[in-house]
């Protein structure tokens, strides 16, 4: 995996946007407003994903290239590197985990919404 593929996968995903909110050294994902990825331009070799808190403890036990993020509640987000044990298929998995953790947040109705596209 390396971080072009990451974010044409991110861009990928339905009504997904990217922005620079953070500054010209980072690259944010969002849908519906609400971060989903972020890529920091200064290291290429990872990618921040939101997690659920007990899934996040499970692959930081199972995976050296998993960790907490840093400067991210690390309860909720993971820094996933691509030059580790993380194989394609379960960084492209843990995007959609990432995006299903925001889409679960948002109101009944929009997630109607964002099903039905």
């Amino acid at each position: 995996m390396d971080i072009e593929n990451i974010r044409n996968y991110c861009l990928a995903q339905k009504m997904a946007t990217e922005d620079m909110a953070f500054g010209p050294d980072g690259i944010l994902f969002r849908v519906y407003g609400k971060i989903f990825a972020y890529v920091d331009l200064n290291r290429p070799d990872l990618v921040v994903l939101k997690c659920d808190p007990d899934y996040a403890a499970e692959l930081r036990e199972h995976y050296k290239g998993i960790r907490g993020a840093w400067h991210w509640n690390k309860r909720y987000w993971n820094e996933v590197h691509f030059d580790s044990d993380v194989d394609d298929a379960l960084a492209l998995h843990l995007v959609d985990h990432s995006l299903a953790e925001v889409l679960k947040k948002l109101p009944k109705k929009t997630q109607a919404e964002y099903a039905a596209l």
